[in-house]
C-alpha cells in the first residue's frame, strides 16, 4: 500500500470556498475525496503526493476544521502508526486549541489503537495544519491512498 500525507490551509469569501482552497493548497482539491476508516496495510509506504487525475475518485482519510470567527486559530491533525501486520491512521482537530495538545492526544488514540490490535509501531508520524482566521478559513490534513489509476501521467 502506498500513501502520501498533505495538509493546507487558507481563506475564502466562504466557508466551502475556503475549505476548497485549503483542499487545493494540500494538492488534492481538484479529485473527488472519499472518507474512509483508518485503516492501512502492513508496512505501508509513504510518498511524496503525485499529481493526480483531475476528478478521480480518491479515498482519504481528513480531519478539517473551518472558522469565520476572526482571531480563532484553527488546527487539524492527522497522526498514523504503521507496523508490520497493519497501520492505523487518526484524525482530530480543535479551534482555539493547544496544537501541541491537540499532537499529543492523536499520537495517544493511533497508539492506542496499535496497542488494542498487538501491533507493535515501526513508524509514527504526525502531520497537521494550523492558522489564524482574518475573515474566513480552513485547514485540512489527509493520508491520502493512492493507486495508479488516480495518478496522472
Amino acid at each position: 500500500m502506498r500513501i502520501a500525507i498533505v495538509s493546507g490551509n487558507d481563506e475564502g469569501p466562504t466557508k466551502l470556498n475556503a475549505f476548497d482552497n485549503a483542499l487545493t493548497q494540500a494538492g488534492i482539491g481538484d479529485v473527488n475525496l472519499i472518507k474512509v476508516s483508518s485503516m492501512l496495510a502492513g508496512n505501508a509506504k509513504i510518498e511524496k503526493l503525485p499529481k493526480l487525475k483531475a476528478g478521480a475518485m480518491v479515498n482519504c482519510v481528513l480531519s478539517e476544521v473551518t472558522s469565520d470567527n476572526p482571531g480563532d486559530e484553527i488546527t487539524a491533525v492527522i497522526a498514523l502508526a504503521i507496523g508490520e501486520k497493519l497501520g492505523c491512521v487518526v484524525e482530530t482537530s480543535g479551534i482555539n486549541k493547544d496544537n501541541d495538545e491537540l499532537i499529543k492526544e492523536a499520537e495517544e488514540m493511533v497508539r492506542y489503537m496499535m496497542e488494542k490490535r498487538n501491533v507493535e509501531i515501526k513508524e509514527m508520524l504526525v502531520e497537521y495544519s494550523t492558522t489564524k482566521v482574518k475573515n474566513i478559513a480552513s485547514v485540512v490534513s489527509s493520508v491520502v491512498y493512492l493507486n495508479d489509476d488516480i495518478i496522472e501521467g
